[in-house]
């Protein structure tokens, strides 16, 4: 009995240790990342949460959403400079990644929800409202874009148009890679994802990153210029898989008010995306918004506004001379 016990606290013991250098190696990593990618745009304090927000340019607003995973320097390594000649533009890194933090009540021990497009969207209008921002264009890439229909649902009469790239619009068959329903559960939030920020490597991000952009390349640079190690820290993994795994219910209530989003929306959508299938998403979102056009990209995988950035500029133009604004 007494050798059980003793065997016991030494597993016990061991894992804690264990459990330290996890810890420590992740503190490591996240002050790397963060010292490397700091933030390229403004830190603004709303309602007690510290928001990262880049604007920059001239003209009619437009807010830029990012997707999974990700923050504004996805949009800061080529599109934000196409479009600020003519735009004011304001791209936030949305809550919990980037520099952006958790909403209240969202993050921390034991936490297993993640922030609904409709929290982030109203959080956001915030800071906007803050930022001097007047009925935004608002562009959104994949879980971005369901933030940006959440954001027209919420201000329908405040949205001039939107433009929607591979958006998370419409319930999905099938279930999500495993890993999200893992990394947003209470134990894997505790012991996965440490494990993931202190030893994930560079093969395995670029491997994420392949498979993100397939069947293009990725960028030449895309890699040291976004920052994956930000999405990698323990809070931003926690947060970005209790997102995405919440998403699908959502997305299924805010599906049925499509219907009642009149502004212009600018649909493009990549043939070859496996991420966010066209036919289960913009094909059918088309199909519920009544001033909705798809544009179908031939050969263009998830990443429309890498794959042919300048056929995404030409859509804001479509969407700002449609919504009166040129």
């Amino acid at each position: 009995m007494l050798k059980t016990a003793s065997a016991a606290l030494l597993c016990v013991a061991a894992l804690a240790g264990c459990g330290v250098v996890v810890d420590r190696r992740a503190d490591l990593r996240e002050a790397e990342a963060e010292a490397r990618y700091g933030p390229v745009g403004q830190m603004l304090e709303v309602d007690g949460t510290t928001v990262h927000a880049l604007v920059t340019g001239q003209g009619p607003d437009l807010v830029l959403l990012h997707g999974a995973s990700g923050n504004v320097r996805d949009f800061t390594f080529d599109l934000v400079d196409r479009l600020k000649g003519n735009y004011r533009v304001i791209a936030f890194d949305r809550p919990g990644m980037g520099w952006t933090e958790r909403l209240p009540g969202y993050g921390g021990a034991g936490s297993t929800r993640g922030e609904t497009p409709r929290e982030q969207a109203r959080f956001l209008q915030k800071v906007a409202d803050r930022l001097g921002v007047s009925n935004p264009m608002v562009l959104g890439h994949s879980y971005g874009g369901a933030v940006a229909l959440a954001w027209a649902l919420e201000r329908p009469e405040d949205t001039a148009a939107l433009v929607l790239l591979a958006a998370v619009s419409n319930p999905w068959p099938g279930s999500l890679d495993p890993l999200y329903r893992i990394n947003s559960s209470a134990l894997g939030s505790a012991t996965v994802v440490p494990m993931i920020t202190a030893f994930a490597g560079e093969e395995r991000v670029d491997n994420a990153l392949t498979a993100i952009f397939a069947p293009q390349p990725v960028p030449k640079g895309y890699d040291r210029h976004v920052g994956a190690g930000l999405s990698l820290r323990r809070e931003s993994l926690r947060a970005n898989a209790q997102q995405v795994n919440g998403l699908r219910p959502q997305v299924v209530e805010m599906s049925h008010h499509y219907g009642e989003l009149t502004m212009p929306a600018e649909i493009l959508h990549g043939t070859e995306d496996t991420i966010v299938g066209l036919s289960i998403h913009s094909e059918i979102l088309a199909t519920q918004m009544p001033n909705g056009t798809l544009l179908r990209m031939q050969g263009v995988g998830h990443m429309p506004h890498h794959a042919d950035p300048e056929a995404v500029v030409a859509a804001v133009r479509r969407a700002a001379r449609r919504a009166g604004l040129r």
